[in-house]
């Protein structure tokens, strides 16, 4: 015989996938924005590397 009534794993499920997503999304967002920090910083040092060498 089928169950009556709502699905018994459905709401925690839902909440569990929306949980992971964001887990996910925040970590990837984290990660892009530590090469971007991580670019600029390389682009500043380069910068000042360029600047403070004599050119010939």
């Amino acid at each position: 015989m089928a169950k009556k009534g709502k699905a018994k794993n459905t709401v925690n499920k839902a909440k569990h996938s929306k949980l992971m997503r964001q887990k996910t999304n925040k970590v990837k967002l984290e990660k892009e924005q530590h090469k971007a920090r991580l670019k600029e910083l390389v682009r500043k040092m380069n910068e000042e590397k360029n600047k403070n060498t004599p050119s010939k």
